[in-house]
């Protein structure tokens, strides 16, 4: 038998997985599907949709004639409705703050990382800036070379009237 026709799983390649049946969703889709339901949910529209509504359906239910009344006095089914909404809202607000929650997390850790690189930069020209201050103090400045020229002249200028004199005094 060839080496090519042993059957069998091959230790070189990933296994084949079956068919999942269950769906996938991808999170960041559903993740941005939940920021826009809440921020729609937490606007000043919707609360003015949702007064509309349960207002218009109290309204109806009891200034309509009572064959036409979907709910009776204790309003059940407004409840029940309200109660669902909030029961599908109250998670996909708290997954909007969760990837909000990671967003300033990860923004954050940026901030330290660039603060971090500033600090090591800083540090850095610090060194550099005291190795220069260093370095001239060295060499010889514009103005300390100036006095020392200065001093040389009236040196000069001594020796030269000295010389005068003594020239003066021997003839």
């Amino acid at each position: 038998m060839a080496r090519n026709e042993r059957r069998g799983p091959r230790l070189d390649q990933p296994l084949e997985r079956g068919r999942n049946l269950r769906p996938t969703v991808d999170s960041e889709v559903a993740g941005r599907v939940s920021e826009r339901v809440a921020r729609f949910i937490g606007s000043w529209r919707f609360l003015g949709y949702m007064t509309f509504v349960v207002f218009g359906w109290l309204a109806w239910n009891i200034f309509a004639p009572s064959d036409l009344r979907v709910d009776a006095f204790p309003f059940l089914f407004l409840t029940l409705c309200l109660s669902l909404q909030a029961s599908y809202a109250a998670p996909l607000i708290l997954l909007a703050q969760n990837r909000q929650a990671d967003r300033e997390r990860a923004v954050l850790q940026d901030d330290r990382d660039r603060t971090a690189r500033l600090m090591a930069d800083s540090d850095f020209l610090t060194r550099e800036i005291a190795s220069l201050r260093l370095a001239l103090g060295e060499v010889v400045t514009r103005d300390y070379l100036r006095g020392e020229i200065r001093d040389l002249l009236e040196e000069f200028k001594d020796i030269q009237n000295v010389d005068k004199k003594d020239d003066s005094e021997t003839s």
